[in-house]
């Protein structure tokens, strides 16, 4: 019988510590989903400058870019002060035959983002912004979820390229900005509101598996020490975002 009681109060206390476990779990989600971030102390971030500019309405923010990168690339018009050959690591580098023209992209993000109920893929195009005006793009390089096994050879010496409408852009880390800011810098932001940061995080490289599915995860950091959801750029697939946004992305119009 001492025995059999035995048995019976550690299958309680499994049980109850059980409980317990599932309840604090509950209680640190339903935190999270109640924490209320507010984005626009990062927004002095943001390398404005004729042609990449922001405005706030309300709870949103609207980017308003002409997406011309502000650093050199072998896909400036040779004219261009800002031309300049291909000087990067790849020897498997090819130039593509497309140069960066003007465009003129909005993207409205929200000013306290959350987490969606409902995560939404990410699409064909922008996805974010990156702090100097440049739009960011997932990890695809085309329809049908193509990757970017062949693309990545057109990557610039930042490691940026344009599209066939002359859209220049970042797939991935975008070095121009961690060589300048930090490794461990805020590099931008997704449409869904949600900073995007470098691969070095407290003095470690960031790899996919320090990451959920959507290439993020939440604690404190330098501009935001309450804590925030945010994404890192790291050197696998999907580079920059996974399976879709955290949060409920706003207008993207190119």
């Amino acid at each position: 019988m001492r025995y059999k009681s035995l048995i019976i109060n550690f299958i309680f206390f499994i049980s109850c510590s059980s409980e317990k476990d599932e309840s604090e779990n509950s209680s640190d989600q339903e935190m999270l989903n109640n924490t209320k971030y507010d984005i626009s102390t990062i927004l002095n971030k943001f390398d404005t400058r004729d042609g990449f500019s922001y405005s706030v309405d309300n709870n949103n923010i609207t980017f308003n870019t002409d997406n011309l990168p502000n650093h050199t690339s072998p896909y400036w018009p040779n004219s261009n002060d800002l031309y300049e050959e291909y000087n990067g690591s790849n020897s498997n580098f090819r130039i593509n035959p497309n140069k960066i023209e003007e465009q003129n992209i909005s993207i409205t993000v929200p000013m306290n983002p959350s987490e969606s109920i409902n995560k939404l893929a990410t699409s064909l195009g922008a996805i974010g912004i990156a702090r100097n005006g440049v739009v960011f793009y997932n990890q695809y390089a085309g329809p049908n979820n193509q990757p970017l096994t062949n693309e990545i050879n057109s990557f610039d010496q930042w490691l940026g390229h344009p599209t066939g409408q002359s859209a220049y852009h970042y797939h991935i880390e975008p070095l121009y900005l961690t060589q300048q800011y930090g490794q461990d810098s805020f590099l931008g932001l997704l449409a869904d509101g949600f900073p995007v940061y470098g691969p070095l995080e407290n003095g470690e490289n960031i790899t996919n598996n320090d990451l959920d599915s959507f290439h993020g995860h939440s604690h404190a950091t330098e501009d935001f020490p309450d804590g925030i959801y945010h994404y890192h750029v790291t050197s696998e697939d999907p580079y920059i975002n996974g399976n879709g946004f955290y949060g409920t992305p706003g207008n993207i119009s190119n």
